[in-house]
């Protein structure tokens, strides 16, 4: 027996196959018996109404023949059921049920019977109204302030509020900007409607408004005749909810002030009786029906809400003070007085499950028996205790958590990637405009040492590379169990990438209920983005790097390249990329040096860092320690900086189509209301070349929605092609500067912090502020620069020039001796040696002579230096100057 359960007082099932919803439940001693009992009535959408009078002989019986007073079915599906004082001349109560196109009021009496059968009970029409409008709900209530009647509202399904004066019809008004029905209800405090608009607003209407307003019969006169015949129906008050609302209701009871109960989507609302809000609950749940049924506490109003997890919860205001479990889900809930029994939660379901409960429990006559006492065995309970803690601590240990070697991980995942091509490419959308696109087979393989429930894997390759199938869901794997996945890699997108690494993923929970990740990386081959082509000899862009060992011939390290039967491959290679452009790889005879030539920046990336990692693993197999690259060129900072002027004006492009999708759009959403405020008129109007209008701005929207998707596309490969340079240009400086792995890392995540670009965040700004942040700090030259503060907030910049500024300020602080690093004590800048054996160089004579990396400038060497300082003449001393002023002020402008 629960104690959170509704206790079954008395139940029933209407009929078979019937459906009903929230108006079709009404509690009411509607025979005017005088008892103080309450009856229920029940309609249905299949057209019979009934009324009950329950009487269990002990809680939970089911229904008896006695407890059905009647049943009828009537020709109409009923839409709700009400009972109040609809007849002239008496202040009796009367049924009212709502049908789509009729209104019936009914007398409901009884006749006390003279045999075993019991009483005979008789419903009477005492009027109909006929409706020209299909009707959706209805409210009642002493509209106008009359006594001892009520007056009855209907709401059509096209916006109409048609108002009964009880036998006769008095008067129809349109609400204005109507498009969907909502709940409707009446205050008798304030004499309004109130109800809830397609808007998602509660909206409130006067009595008196309605009745001074232009009449709905009148909507087809004039304009004019409009304006001189009746007012313009205005709201009172509107509130804006922003959800849809299911039910709306206004009570007064003596403890508390009146209130309007709005019960949302997600959401339950109390309001004054101005529309302000007086409290509101958010809801966890999906709500189906409510009512507030009295005030136990003054100022505060309890409430019965049901959802549809079959529960019903009591509120004291915002306060949750009962749940109890339903074995249906209500769409209508009332409190009724059945049989002296005051406070009956009467319910139903949308397939008729009728039940009346109450909350608690009845009382337990059960007696738990004595348990026979027996002695501890103390030790059986220690070995017990010992066996629980050490599970507790076997789940708890953080060791499960930390992440292991690669011999004690409890999930290894490894990737193995084919040498060769597929024999049939597996290439699916691929947007290479190449006459065959090549694919890779990558074999990944899962072998479990423990239990892994419920593993998945993920498969990660860069963007425009695309895999065949990125994601795998297993069974649990048993100890020692293994899974093996084959997928195929390709080029999906016309552009070259900026990497070929690929990385997989796979996430389990052990036993216990700890999360774990295990992962591996894979490098795609290069044959999968370029082939063998003939080399050229002219190129717009050019790189030597240097390296300690005499060179390498092409045969050895570019095996998959290079046909063996020729042999003046041996020194220089072409590379095809599929996207259509050339690179030209050299070796020297003479020197230790190799030559990469290209038409385009971004593609020198790819080719020099596979010759890196080839040259590295050929003298690596030789057992060779000491072989270094280095690199003393001048780094391509002019054309780097034309690919990030690219890169931004299609980003500028993309928030002006943004703006022009905005301004169409609110254009096409204007017409759109205009027209139909001309359809919705019953008076034909010409219609002003508004649906020329209307298809030119579609033609806009849609021309511009394809340029921005256009644009789109456009950004993602110059961010691409941004991304191969910042890699090429973080190498350059590495080989340059010569730097540790460490200060490689702070490079890499100064220069490439974002996976993915975005308007919001864009690359731009974010390395801005990367690199005005290490400006300010290891880069310093002083402790005031240290002392500036940067901006909290990052933005989209007006232009590039300040990010090229700072970019070419900060090579100038790594050729000055600068050095990358994330402690606080870096600020203080420490000698360093410059590149081709240059001594230490003071910071006034370097501001004067270093050449920042993009020119067609070097270093000086210190003998040229010293030369000029031994015979410093006026001139020399003024260009001094004039030098130091001028980058001094280039460097304010970009702090």
């Amino acid at each position: 027996m629960s104690l959170f359960k509704a206790r079954d007082w008395w139940s029933t099932i209407l009929g078979e196959k019937e459906e009903f919803d929230q108006g079709c439940l009404c509690v009411a001693d509607v025979d005017n018996s005088g008892s103080g009992q309450d009856k229920i009535i029940v309609g249905s959408y299949m057209g019979y109404l009934r009324i009950f009078n329950p009487h269990p002989v002990k809680p939970g019986d089911g229904v008896q023949p006695e407890d059905l007073l009647l049943e009828v079915q009537l020709r109409e599906p009923i839409l709700q059921v009400e009972v109040g004082k609809f007849v002239s001349g008496t202040e009796g109560l009367h049924l009212a049920v709502l049908h789509c196109r009729k209104l019936c009021v009914y007398a409901v009496s009884g006749t006390l019977g003279n045999v075993e059968h019991g009483n005979q009970y008789q419903l009477k029409l005492m009027y109909e109204h006929n409706l020209q409008r299909t009707a959706c709900n209805m409210t009642y209530g002493p509209f106008g302030g009359v006594k001892g009647r009520d007056l009855i509202c209907i709401q059509s399904m096209d916006g109409m509020l048609m108002l009964f004066e009880q036998e006769s019809y008095a008067f129809g008004r349109f609400l204005p900007g109507f498009l969907l029905p909502g709940p409707l209800t009446y205050s008798s405090r304030t004499d309004s409607f109130i109800t809830v608009s397609s808007c998602r607003q509660v909206e409130s209407y006067k009595y008196q408004v309605l009745a001074f307003a232009t009449d709905a019969d009148e909507r087809q006169e004039t304009e004019q005749q409009k304006l001189s015949s009746g007012k313009r129906l205005a709201v009172d008050w509107v509130l804006n909810i922003g959800e849809q609302a299911l039910d709306i209701c206004v009570v007064s009871f003596n403890q508390a002030v009146s209130s309007v109960f709005v019960l949302g989507e997600r959401n339950f609302f109390c309001l004054k009786d101005n529309g302000q809000i007086r409290f509101m609950k958010k809801l966890d749940y999906s709500p189906s029906c409510f009512i507030p049924y009295c005030s136990v506490k003054e100022g505060t109003i309890n409430t019965l809400v049901g959802n549809h997890s079959k529960m019903l919860n009591v509120y004291q205001d915002v306060t949750l003070k009962w749940a109890t479990q339903l074995p249906h889900i209500p769409v209508s809930v009332k409190v009724a007085n059945l049989q002296d029994l005051k406070g009956v939660i009467v319910t139903l379901s949308d397939n008729g499950h009728l039940q009346c409960s109450y909350l608690g429990t009845d009382p337990s006559l059960f007696q738990a028996p004595r348990v026979d006492s027996r002695e501890i065995n103390y030790e059986e309970f220690d070995a017990e205790m010992k066996e629980l803690q050490k599970i507790i601590k076997e789940a708890t240990k953080p060791e499960d958590i930390l992440p292991k070697s690669e011999k004690h991980r409890d999930l290894i995942v490894t990737a193995e990637v084919s040498p060769d091509l597929d024999a049939e490419s597996q290439a699916i959308d691929s947007e290479v405009k190449a006459e065959a696109v090549p694919s890779v087979t990558v074999k990944i393989t899962i072998h479990s040492r423990v239990t892994a429930q419920k593993p998945n894997l993920t498969v990660c390759v860069q963007a425009p590379l695309a895999v065949t199938c990125d994601q795998f869901v297993f069974d649990d794997l048993e100890p020692d169990s293994s899974e093996t996945v084959v997928l195929s890699a390709f080029l999906k997108g016309n552009c070259s990438p900026s990497e070929l690494e690929g990385n997989c993923v796979v996430s389990y929970s052990t036993p216990t209920g700890i999360l774990k990740v295990a992962q591996c990386n894979f490098r795609l081959p290069l044959r999968l983005i370029c082939f063998p082509a003939q080399p050229s000899k002219a190129a717009n862009h050019k790189l030597t790097i240097d390296t300690n060992k005499p060179p390498i011939s092409f045969l050895t390290i570019f095996p998959d390249f290079v046909d063996p039967s020729e042999d003046d491959q041996a020194n220089v290679l072409g590379f095809q990329f599929l996207t259509g452009s050339k690179t030209t790889l050299l070796a020297s005879k003479t020197s230790q040096r190799y030559r990469i030539q290209s038409d385009q920046l971004e593609d020198l990336w790819l080719i020099t860092k596979e010759l890196m990692l080839r040259l590295e693993e050929h003298f690596k197999k030789q057992n060779c320690k000491d072989f270094a690259c280095t690199f003393s060129g001048s780094i391509p900072l002019q054309e780097y900086f034309e690919l990030i002027d690219r890169h931004f004006e299609l980003r500028l492009n993309a928030e002006k189509f943004q703006e022009l999708l905005s301004e169409r759009a609110v254009q096409f959403r204007a017409i759109e209301r205009r027209l139909l405020t001309r359809f919705k008129d019953k008076t034909p109007a010409p219609l002003q070349h508004l649906d020329t209008l209307l298809e030119g701005t579609f033609r806009e929207v849609i021309a511009l929605a394809d340029a921005a998707e256009e644009n789109q596309a456009n950004m993602f490969q110059a961010f691409t092609k941004l991304k191969s340079a910042t890699h090429l240009v973080i190498m350059l400086i590495s080989l340059w500067q010569k730097l540790s792995t460490d200060q490689v890392a702070i490079l890499e995540a100064t220069f490439l912090p974002l996976a993915e670009d975005t308007q919001e965040l864009g690359w731009e700004e974010t390395v801005d502020a990367a690199i005005s942040y290490l400006l300010r700090t290891c880069l310093s030259k002083s402790s005031k620069e240290q002392a500036l503060t940067l901006s909290s907030q990052l933005c989209m910049p007006k232009d590039t020039s300040r990010l090229k500024k700072n970019i070419t300020l900060f090579c100038d602080r790594l050729a000055k001796g600068g050095r990358l690093s994330l402690s606080t004590d870096s600020a203080t800048q420490q000698t360093a040696v410059m590149p081709g054996g240059c001594t230490t160089i003071p910071e006034s004579d370097l501001e004067e002579r270093t050449v920042i990396p993009g020119s067609a400038a070097t270093f000086p060497n210190h003998g040229q230096i010293a030369k000029q300082k031994s015979k410093p003449g006026l001139s020399t001393r003024i260009c001094r100057v004039e030098a130091y002023q001028t980058h001094a002020s280039n460097y304010s402008k970009c702090v």
